[in-house]
């Protein structure tokens, strides 16, 4: 074989790769979306026998503390606290942790809410960084708003000061820019009541509330956004929460719940000692030591994912923003990795330490290499074919097969599963209505293989350097319009 056959039989060999990565990531993926709907087929069955209104007038139903840390959030605090202060449950209690804020965050909530300083003490049950600085109540119904402004300590330190300051047997961790539904609580502390020894965090649905209408607090019209970056974020959300995050809790292995949505048993948090404040993923962080705890323990415990529980947050618009959210994430989550990486295939982890793990590091840790060098290897492997059709040169150096098999199973099956996450989506909660908003998330499901999922593979893969490198850490100012005003 001369130099040109191995350079051929090398091309070749590295999109026959490209080809059974894409095969493997996409039929798991299938695999997950199976069982997804099989779990909403279950429950579509129940829904009519939920009993959430005995659930809601049941005087011993575990009171929950909502945890919502707070750092210049003055844009849709008000709303959001609004929202959670609203919520159909016998008895909760709203904890706004403000990290140090440089803007008016506090005076709005202080002003909103009618909050007078109160004499409470927040016991030091976890160490933190930042001092609590006064104690607020409001004046208002029946004065479960609390507010603890903090010196700045980052988001981790703020909610380990919410979970000392929590009252309540539950603590559900919320993002301060993000509504809930009326009936969130209901849903999401249900595993709680079913299986109360052994559910030790639940999380529920983050979906994405640019374009739609808000009032008092509420999510009134579910609306596709008209900008493009928004639109294509809705049909990633729908895909990893109703396929993904559905699919793994029903195979017994969800390995992280939503940082913007998660509830958890206090005593538990307790003896974790709260969120890890040296990983800017301190949220999945939490979850994956918590698997790590109940393994090391041997007890057993659950972590589940309820698909009717929802929460609705603001998606970035501009560019910048969603580029330095991603990097942050895929940092976040390449950072958890590699300091639990004990875990990996260690059968006393269950599920989590055979399947998940193991699956986490192959299709969503190196996925973004993966992807970066395949689109790479395709705009070679096209130009090489272009120059073989233009007759500029005899040596077909890329199979035609090849390069037509790769771009299938790369996009038109991606493509077709994020169809199936919004079929799931309309045959079961049908949040959007209306022939545009069904036509909008359907060309969105083809627009994001379109440029947006190759730059979000650079960014990701930059998030994942990062954290090899060790570079310092930047969370990055997050922009927001205010929830309604997208």
């Amino acid at each position: 074989m001369d130099w040109l056959g191995v350079v051929s039989w090398g091309l070749n060999s590295l999109g026959w790769f490209f080809i059974s990565y894409s095969v493997v990531i996409n039929t798991s993926f299938l695999v997950l979306t199976v069982l997804a709907v099989v779990d909403f087929w279950a429950y579509l069955r129940r829904v009519d026998f939920a009993a959430y209104d005995e659930t809601f007038a049941e005087p011993l139903t575990p009171g929950i503390s909502i945890l919502m840390p707070a750092y210049n959030e003055s844009a849709g605090i008000v709303e959001s606290v609004q929202a959670m202060s609203a919520l159909r449950y016998p008895e909760f209690e709203v904890v706004v942790i403000d990290d140090g804020s440089t803007d008016d965050t506090c005076e709005r909530l202080v002003e909103a809410f009618d909050m007078v300083e109160a004499p409470i003490v927040v016991p030091q049950d976890i160490e933190t960084e930042g001092q609590v600085v006064a104690t607020y109540l409001s004046r208002r119904g029946a004065n479960n708003v609390l507010l603890v402004p903090k010196t700045n300590g980052g988001k981790a330190d703020a909610l380990n000061v919410g979970i000392n300051a929590a009252r309540k047997p539950l603590v559900c961790m919320v993002d301060a820019d993000s509504l809930l539904d009326p009936d969130a609580l209901l849903h999401v502390s249900r595993p709680f009541a079913e299986d109360p020894e052994r559910i030790m965090a639940s999380g529920g649905v983050v979906r994405v509330a640019n374009g739609s209408s808000i009032s008092r607090g509420r999510v009134t019209n579910v609306r596709m956004p008209g900008e493009w970056l928004p639109r294509i974020q809705v049909v990633e959300y729908l895909r990893a929460f109703l396929i993904g995050r559905t699919g793994w809790s029903r195979l017994g292995g969800l390995l992280i719940i939503s940082g913007a949505f998660g509830l958890f048993r206090k005593d538990v948090l307790l003896q974790l000692g709260g969120l890890a404040t040296d990983c800017i993923g301190e949220d999945a962080e939490l979850v994956v030591r918590l698997h790590r705890w109940l393994g090391d323990n041997d007890v057993d415990g659950r972590v589940v994912f309820v698909a009717e529980p929802v929460v609705w947050t603001e998606v970035p618009v501009e560019r910048a923003v969603l580029r330095r959210q991603r990097r942050r994430w895929h940092r976040g989550l390449t950072e958890i990795l590699g300091k639990h990486k004990t875990m990996l295939f260690r059968p006393r982890y269950g599920m989590v330490g055979m399947i998940s793990m193991p699956w986490f590091v192959a299709f969503e840790l190196l996925a973004p290499f993966v992807e970066v060098f395949g689109v790479v290897f395709l705009a070679v492997a096209l130009v090489l074919l272009s120059c073989d059709s233009l007759g500029l040169t005899h040596l077909q150096l890329v199979n035609t097969d090849v390069v037509w098999i790769l771009l299938a199973t790369s996009i038109l099956y991606a493509i077709v599963l994020t169809l199936a996450a919004l079929a799931i989506e309309e045959l079961s909660f049908r949040r959007y209505s209306g022939l545009r908003d069904m036509l909008l998330a359907i060309w969105s499901a083809i627009e994001e293989n379109l440029g947006y999922r190759q730059l979000n593979a650079w960014w990701r893969m930059k998030g994942a350097l990062e954290a090899w490198r060790g570079t310092h850490r930047e969370w990055g100012d997050m922009k927001r319009r205010g929830l309604g005003k997208t």
